[in-house]
């Protein structure tokens, strides 16, 4: 995927984010929190394909965590499997600042 493909999934899943706190009247604060820490978002665009793909992986798995937590059952796996695939991308100094 290019670096603009990457950008522009981003853009999607923050306003599908968006849309999903709307839905189910809940900020996320608790399933956005490692996203919120990584401080990339889509407009950023000097950041690099890396950390625009951690932030993807993040937000990902931030929505699937907010479904879990509204009833939406079966996305517990997704949830850890897109955990599990943002640690591949992840720096040791951005491990510390998520898990801080």
């Amino acid at each position: 995927m290019q670096k603009d493909e990457l950008i522009q999934l981003h853009t999607f899943l923050l306003q599908l984010k968006t849309h999903l706190e709307d839905m189910v009247e809940s900020d996320g604060s608790c399933a956005f929190q490692a996203y919120y820490t990584l401080d990339v978002t889509p407009y950023q665009v000097y950041k690099s394909k890396r950390e625009h793909k951690l932030a993807v992986f993040k937000l990902s798995r931030g929505i699937a965590d907010l479904l879990v937590d509204n009833d939406c059952p079966g996305l517990e796996k997704i949830s850890c499997r897109l955990d599990l695939m943002s640690e591949r991308f992840m720096t040791s100094k951005e491990k510390e600042l998520v898990q801080a």
